[in-house]
């Protein structure tokens, strides 16, 4: 068997057996989950009127079309920590050590992690874009094509944090450490543009805003959802995908490979 074909099949295991995971143990990804469907009901139904009124909208709806899209990316964020958990749990149990001496592709283990990862990131953010449908979210005037350029962007970017979420999980001692080094990736959304412009914070504070990944990955989905103004965020956006995706790839096989004590 080839060095490709035996990767892949590999792989493909690894991918299965987290899945099943996954499968037979919702509630962590149930719980990450929650957080962001809660925030989209409470700042809706709670300060929708207030802040719609705040971003020049008529009435509750205009929140709702600008709140949507950074809930999508908050999701990606919070689903990704349970990949941090899952990598602590298999390092910290020993599953690993074990792999080791199979005859088995090493890389397989952490693809298996990100694709089972990527896969339940664009699950949960179908089950929050339905919710968000079902209050009365609309995207009316968006093209098949800016409909594929918005999903294309939710998987790159899922892709980015998961990798980033592997290299937490293999340098945490433990699944409760691995969940408290992993929470910027719910932090950052809560201090970019998710929940009101940016121009509507203090001016000390918005390159904090500004100057990280969720804002223009926030202002390239409602661009291509909403019809807004995207500018340069898409390509500040994709850089901040693959540059994150390359750095928790290379951060990730770099600690993966490394001898164990």
């Amino acid at each position: 068997m080839s060095s490709l074909s035996l990767a892949v099949r590999d792989s493909s295991t690894m991918l299965r057996r987290n899945l099943l995971h996954a499968r037979r143990y919702p509630s962590l990804t149930l719980n990450l989950l929650l957080t962001p469907v809660m925030l989209l009901l409470l700042f809706v139904y709670i300060f929708g009127d207030t802040m719609s009124a705040g971003i020049g909208g008529g009435d509750r709806s205009a929140y709702i079309a600008y709140l949507v899209p950074g809930i999508l990316l908050m999701t990606i964020g919070s689903t990704t920590i349970g990949t941090a958990v899952s990598v602590a749990t298999d390092m910290s149990e020993g599953i690993i050590a074990r792999f080791r001496t199979m005859a088995i592709h090493r890389g397989s283990v952490l693809i298996g992690h990100v694709v089972g990862s990527v896969l339940q990131a664009v699950a949960s953010v179908v089950v929050l874009g339905a919710v968000g449908v079902a209050i009365g979210f609309r995207s009316v005037d968006a093209t098949a094509l800016e409909w594929l350029a918005a999903f294309g962007l939710l998987v790159l970017f899922a892709l980015a944090l998961t990798w980033i979420a592997v290299g937490m999980g293999l340098i945490s001692p433990n699944a409760e450490a691995a969940s408290n080094t992993a929470m910027p990736l719910i932090f950052l959304p809560l201090i970019s543009s998710t929940f009101v412009p940016v121009h509507s914070m203090p001016g000390w504070f918005q390159p904090v805003a500004q100057y990280q990944p969720f804002t223009p990955a926030i202002e390239t989905l409602r661009g291509l959802l909403l019809g807004t103004e995207i500018g340069n965020n898409w390509w500040i956006a994709l850089l901040w995908c693959l540059g994150l995706t390359v750095l928790g790839y290379r951060w990730s096989q770099a600690v993966f490979n490394r001898d164990p004590k």
